[in-house]
């Protein structure tokens, strides 16, 4: 079977666990050598989508293709898996497991050797080589455990939520090294609850509720077709041209202005009005939306839990 450019494709998809369903006829499909992100509130589905797609669980209905066939034990050598599940040999030292992780994924002793001291002089843990892995912290374990995740250098990096307890400067580290992949052509699936870091990573973007999938779009497309509702303003001159029907309500963001605008309107008549009205207008654009308020558009505030929730505020779970 070819993949036709993809390094995965679920179709139809159905998981029962009982009476309840995890997953519910779930398409998707994520072309090789893009960065995409599976998104959704607690519950959603999409850890069990995860292990259907490492043929840890078994779909009721629907296929799961990765590289063009079934999820074999030899087309997963072509993964790195990091479950959201951390798990480590702690009593091991960190050099002598990070060996025995690359031997397991089919690289000779030396060679595993070599690229374990490399990574992890690269995120700072070469001094704790020969340290157990019990005696680290337990953002360094997860850093031992990333290493462990990558050190074969895979074709497809499968990330369940892979930023989560590590400090802003850890983060952007390993931020760093996922660019790095995706620059070399890896292919990138990631979950995550963080919405700004999904913004800043992925090209595409797969967001679950109630087991099914609600929209799965290319992010910069979608943010764009989505770019309506908010106008940004800020002038010098009277303020009388920003009310009129296009407007439902106008408030104070940050120095200046955003108005909320009515369904259907017309944002160009609010710009003529302000030109006739010889105001000096400084800023003027559609405000883009955020991944977390897209997500509440489309899925409805209670998949979320909470309308009222930050940007950045928490997504994940199953």
């Amino acid at each position: 079977m070819s993949d036709n450019g993809f390094a995965l494709r679920l179709e139809g998809v159905t998981k029962r666990f009982g009476e309840h369903t995890a997953v519910d006829n779930f398409d998707f499909e994520v072309p090789r050598g893009s960065i995409c992100g599976l998104l959704g509130p607690n519950g959603s589905g999409k850890t069990t989508i995860i292990r259907m797609i490492m043929g840890i669980l078994h779909p009721d209905e629907g296929s799961v293709s990765l590289f063009g066939a079934d999820p074999d034990a030899t087309r997963r050598t072509k993964v790195g898996y990091l479950p959201e599940e951390r798990g480590l040999y702690k009593k091991m030292k960190c050099l002598e497991l990070l060996t025995f992780l690359a031997e397991i994924r089919g690289m000779r002793r030396r060679e595993g050797r070599k690229r374990s001291l490399e990574w992890l002089e690269r995120l700072g843990l070469g001094e704790w080589a020969e340290k157990r892995v019990e005696d680290l912290s337990k953002g360094m374990q997860q850093k031992i455990q990333f290493i462990g995740t990558v050190i074969h250098e895979p074709e497809l990096l499968i990330l369940d939520e892979p930023f989560s307890g590590l400090d802003p400067i850890n983060q952007d580290v390993l931020q760093d090294i996922v660019r790095d992949f995706h620059a070399k052509g890896t292919t990138i699936l990631f979950s995550t609850h963080l919405m700004d870091q999904a913004e800043r990573l992925c090209e595409r973007v797969c967001l679950i509720s109630k087991a099914r999938k609600v929209l799965d779009a290319d992010l910069r497309e979608l943010k764009a077709a989505e770019r309506r509702g908010v106008l940004a303003v800020e002038f010098e001159g009277p303020d009388t041209w920003l009310y009129g029907p296009e407007v439902d309500r106008v408030e104070q963001v940050n120095g200046g202005m955003h108005l909320i605008l009515r369904e259907g309107a017309d944002h160009q008549a609010i710009l003529r009005r302000g030109v006739d009205a010889g105001v000096r207008i400084l800023r003027f654009d559609l405000v883009e939306p955020r991944l977390h308020d897209i997500f509440v558009r489309y899925a409805g505030a209670e998949a979320v839990g909470d309308a009222g929730m930050p940007a950045g505020a928490k997504m994940g779970g199953v």
